[in-house]
């Protein structure tokens, strides 16, 4: 009956956590799904999928709920994955051979109750309220429990299953968000490669206008757009990596709370309890992860306005802040009075006045993106 019992297990869907029914899809990483499940699953992950007459246009993706793995479909959706028949053909026998077990009587099962580790014959069958751990009678009546409050272990079991099982209600929670924040921190890093692209495209266009003497310019342009674009990528998938690690160890802490709460023993399950719920409270906790600032994936600071030619080429640069500008402005006008009259630009100097350049917009730091948001 052990062995039915371990069999049955593997045959659990983790979506609805009944028996597989068929039609049974094996993923890309192995695990199997019911196929009605994978398409409610799918489904919940692409809410806005276009479809056409009811069916698919183009593909989707989804995480495997039992190893995170990233499923990617095409545009037939769950229907494109392969039927996993050994595991349906395993389901048939397993029903077939339950059926034929079930007259006989099955026989009981002797629940084990720990012992106290003090008084070896007595049995734990009560709760010290005040020191919150299982005891036997003989501790509050002879023992170090004599002077406590205690209760019943049913009533304090009932409770603290209750407990736990809100606890692992919010780390559920807790992980969805964090998906959430992942999914965004995806898309912010895919916005930043895109804008990057964009801008470098929109910077050498302008440069391939004005032919060989712009060229070294838009080496040098263009590798500062290449620079913050590598920082703010960077910094994303570091703080994406950081965010993976901890949902991670959330869906590590949710499968040991499910698994505390199949214990049928109430004094295991209290024993274990008290250090569970304490590390589900730490794990639930996303204060020391960074926010991205609104904004930080933007790359428009990085404009350019080609409006002078000729001499003053070999001048230009990005837009610069104001405090530049008045530094130009100056050395305009002491170089103007020590001449005697508007100075006539020489054929091949580079004596023309540098353009006036506004302001660009202040540039979100990398190491402290939280900072606005906190």
């Amino acid at each position: 009956m052990n062995t039915m019992d371990n069999l049955e297990k593997q045959l659990i869907c983790p979506i609805c956590l009944e028996m597989f029914t068929k039609p049974v899809v094996i993923l890309p990483c192995q695990h199997n799904l019911c196929r009605k499940c994978a398409n409610d699953v799918f489904q919940a992950s692409n809410p806005y999928l276009p479809t056409r007459g009811g069916s698919l246009t183009s593909g989707g993706r989804f995480r495997c709920p039992s190893c995170r793995h990233e499923v990617v479909l095409d545009r037939h959706g769950v229907y494109g994955l392969q039927r996993n028949l050994l595991v349906e053909n395993i389901i048939d026998m397993f029903k077939q051979e339950s059926s034929s077990s079930s007259s006989k009587p099955a026989p009981e099962r002797k629940e084990e109750t720990p012992m106290c580790d003090v008084h070896e014959e007595e049995k734990i069958n009560i709760y010290c309220v005040t020191h919150g751990v299982p005891t036997c009678s003989m501790c509050k009546v002879f023992g170090a429990h004599k002077d406590c409050e205690v209760a019943a272990i049913t009533s304090i079991y009932q409770s603290k299953k209750a407990e736990l099982s809100d606890g692992i209600a919010m780390m559920v929670g807790n992980n969805d968000r964090m998906q959430g924040i992942v999914s965004q921190l995806e898309e912010a890093c895919r916005a930043i490669e895109e804008n990057g692209r964009r801008q470098k495209t929109l910077v050498c266009e302008r440069f391939d206008q004005l032919y060989s003497i712009l060229e070294e310019k838009k080496a040098e342009m263009s590798q500062k757009v290449t620079a913050e674009q590598e920082e703010k990528v960077n910094y994303i998938r570091g703080l994406t990596r950081k965010y993976g690690d901890h949902l991670e160890e959330s869906c590590k802490m949710v499968e040991l709370g499910i698994q505390t709460m199949e214990e049928p023993e109430m004094a295991l399950f209290l024993q274990n309890t008290k250090p569970l719920l304490k590390k589900l409270a730490e794990a639930s906790s996303t204060a020391h992860l960074d926010k991205v600032e609104r904004g930080y994936e933007n790359m428009d600071h990085y404009t350019v306005d080609f409006k002078k030619e000729g001499l003053a080429l070999r001048s230009l640069d990005f837009l610069q802040d104001d405090e530049d500008e008045d530094e130009e402005d100056e050395d305009g006008e002491a170089s103007a009075e020590e001449g005697e009259g508007p100075p006539a630009a020489p054929a091949g100097g580079g004596g023309a006045p540098a353009p006036v350049q506004p302001a660009a917009p202040p540039q979100p730091s990398p190491s402290s993106p939280s900072a606005a948001s906190s």
